[in-house]
């Protein structure tokens, strides 16, 4: 039984900043994903997210699925989609055209992303290809010049990964700290972290990344960590080391539901463990799951302004 949605309540005066909210969806690999996920668009659009970052596979395998859950969340909802945009593998004028597009079809947003190396894909990049997420951030703004007349003197945000633990490729955590920071000298508005299963490796980065100079929002990303089998093919696909305490408890729960109990309260702990250490904001990676998505926010009881109706702002989008 999914937990009832959230009530709608407007931040009170005194709140300074508010926090800021965001989802992770993926696009769906069929029709009965697709029936899922719609569902759970409904119900995470009723709490009013300030934007919903959307994937694709490695290498782009499923780039036009992802374009058109672009498209669908941008003329039927009110949401404000993130594309995620990697570059391995593709050519800067590849990657241009696809920024283009998505720029064509209303997306403001943009997550830059390196993205994975192909296990078995060729020994020599091909020529002309983009190497790294800081290469694609630059693109994005040399794009963005170029269609100055259409953003109406605004810009694209663009968002980059951050890494509480060491990236499995970097020498050191230091060394990734000055990966984020040549991101944001190349225009890179905000980061979002990676997962991440210990309070304090938060902290620390956010740490090492003010004394390094790196003055972007830090936005903490959790994911309700309600399986056990979830859990650790994450551990092994990021090369983070899973909580032991958490896959002892995970581990010894009877059934699902205590799971969910057991991974939901760890979610809640950590992201409020981030927000007391100043976190602007929760990103959740949902897995296109938003009853546990909504349990982790009713649990922390994050203020969130009213859902603008469609009519509104379609009203909006006309004078854009």
């Amino acid at each position: 039984m999914s937990p009832p949605s959230l009530i709608q309540v407007s931040a009170p005066a005194s709140q300074s900043a508010p926090i800021a909210l965001s989802y992770e969806l993926f696009p769906p690999k069929n029709a009965a994903a697709e029936a899922t996920l719609w569902q759970t668009i409904r119900e995470l659009e009723s709490t009013n997210p300030d934007y919903v970052s959307v994937t694709y596979g490695a290498n782009g395998s499923n780039r036009n699925t992802a374009v058109e859950l672009l498209n669908r969340l941008l003329t039927e909802t009110s949401l404000r989609p993130l594309a995620h945009l990697t570059c391995v593998g593709n050519t800067a004028d590849e990657l241009a055209e696809i920024i283009s597009e998505l720029l064509d079809h209303g997306v403001r947003g943009i997550l830059a992303l390196r993205g994975d190396l192909p296990l078995d894909g060729p020994a020599e990049p091909r020529a002309g290809s983009l190497a790294y997420a800081q290469d694609l951030i630059e693109l994005i703004r040399r794009v963005e010049q170029r269609r100055s007349a259409l953003l109406c003197a605004g810009k694209v945000a663009i968002g980059v990964a951050a890494y509480p633990a060491r990236h499995p490729e970097s020498p050191s955590i230091e060394h990734d700290v000055e990966v984020l920071l040549a991101k944001q000298r190349s225009g890179a508005d905000f980061a979002i972290t990676q997962v991440f299963f210990h309070a304090d490796q938060y902290r620390d980065l956010v740490s090492r990344a003010r004394r390094a100079g790196v003055s972007i929002p830090i936005i903490p990303g959790v994911m309700p960590l309600t399986s056990l089998r979830r859990v650790q093919r994450l551990g092994d696909l990021t090369g983070v080391e899973p909580c032991p305490k958490l896959l002892d408890s995970l581990g010894r729960a009877d059934d699902a539901a205590q799971s969910r109990r057991v991974g939901v309260k760890a979610t809640v702990d950590l992201a409020r463990a981030a927000l007391d250490a100043g976190a602007p904001g929760i990103h959740l990676y949902t897995f296109n799951e938003h009853a546990a998505a909504l349990e982790v926010l009713n649990k922390l009881e994050l203020l969130r302004p009213g859902r603008p109706q469609l009519g509104s702002r379609s009203a909006a989008s006309a004078l854009a």
